[in-house]
């Protein structure tokens, strides 16, 4: 069964690793890093600290910091040493002949389970937990794919990598969730039904019947995830000069 599976996964691995065009290339290099999602970081902050005010977000903010913790070590520290997977683009691996590479770049040694897929779900599980708005929801799920997948694109992850780190995380962003929402729980409520109260608003040039201005009302949601669409779009346009 382990060998069906271990085939299984190295076929879809070929298949997506398989798929390069240097527009691509520059694309999933910018869009793995760390550093550049650090606007969108602070934007999430912000939401929650105009939702929920200063005490319930540093609750929040330590219960996200604890979630991204425990899921980083459960898989860096537990099991990658315990289960000792290569990952399909180290020398020692006889896949890594295969392995479509970008600059060079191979990962550690071990790769079972995805850090970054797990600490990417643990954040997207958490704000999804908490938030529980669509917009908000479907944008950090497609983020925290996208954000695994560009680890199988680049060839440092197998899809069963991705995938069990995507459960690790959700659980323990969960967890860490329900744990948190222990503290003053009908205020989050009452804080979340505020959330769709516009920050500003932004006129439309139209009237409405009775002559009122139209405008359109940016939440502190909209802010966020024009913030993380905005990254995009910078990643996109450095993904073309380079």
């Amino acid at each position: 069964m382990i060998d069906f599976l271990n085939s299984i996964d190295t076929q879809i691995y070929l298949f997506f690793n398989g798929m390069h065009t240097p527009l691509a290339d520059n694309f999933m290099m910018l869009f793995t890093g760390r550093f550049i999602w650090v606007p969108m970081y602070l934007a999430i902050a912000l939401m929650l600290l105009k939702t929920f005010g200063p005490r319930l977000t540093g609750i929040y903010i330590l219960a996200i910091a604890l979630a991204i913790t425990l899921t980083d070590q459960t898989c860096a520290t537990l099991i990658r040493p315990l289960v000792a997977r290569l990952r399909p683009s180290n020398i020692e691996n006889p896949l890594s002949e295969l392995a479509i590479l970008v600059d060079g770049y191979r990962g550690g040694r071990y790769g079972f389970p995805s850090c970054h897929s797990a600490n990417s779900f643990a954040l997207a599980a958490f704000v999804c937990s908490l938030v529980r708005r669509p917009k908000i929801i479907a944008f950090m799920i497609g983020w925290a794919v996208l954000n695994s997948y560009t680890r199988l694109y680049l060839g440092v992850h197998y899809p069963g990598d991705l995938i069990v780190g995507a459960v690790i995380g959700s659980f323990f962003g969960y967890i860490c969730y329900l744990a948190a929402r222990r503290f003053a729980p009908t205020a989050r409520e009452t804080s979340l039904a505020s959330m769709g109260n516009p920050l500003f608003n932004i006129p439309s040039g139209l009237q409405l019947s009775d002559g009122t201005p139209h405008s359109f009302g940016i939440t502190v949601g909209d802010l966020m995830i024009s913030v993380g669409v905005g990254t995009i779009f910078y990643i996109i346009a450095m993904s073309l000069t380079a």
